[in-house]
């Protein structure tokens, strides 16, 4: 199945552009490029353009994504931010450990 780039009513928020430097966001497709674009505006995000998120994919999708690649792909003060605003309370870990003391040291 195939998903054609995403409509203008859809795009990309203009704020977060900067943090897609290395992609063409007009190419970007709301879709297939879901756990790339909840990553970066959970994490560089402002309000206006979080609620663009929760508009266009809905609490559920990003309380999934939180759980599978959450750990991952968020630094870890912005993924435990989430996690507590959403009650999640299991996740899957990052097959990478983390030291002790480096939590707070990024």
């Amino acid at each position: 199945m195939q998903h054609s780039p995403a409509s203008p009513s859809t795009q990309i928020p203009a704020g977060l552009s900067p943090h897609f430097q290395e992609y063409d966001t007009s190419q970007l497709d709301i879709v297939l490029d879901a756990n790339l674009i909840i990553q970066r505006a959970l994490e560089f995000g402002t309000w206006d353009e979080i609620r663009w998120l929760f508009k266009t994919y809905g609490g559920k999708r990003i309380r999934l994504f939180l759980r599978e690649h959450g750990e991952r792909f968020l630094k870890p003060v912005t993924f435990h931010y989430w996690r507590k605003l959403f009650g999640i309370r299991k996740w899957k870990s990052s097959p990478f450990p983390t030291a002790k003391g480096e939590l707070w040291n990024r």
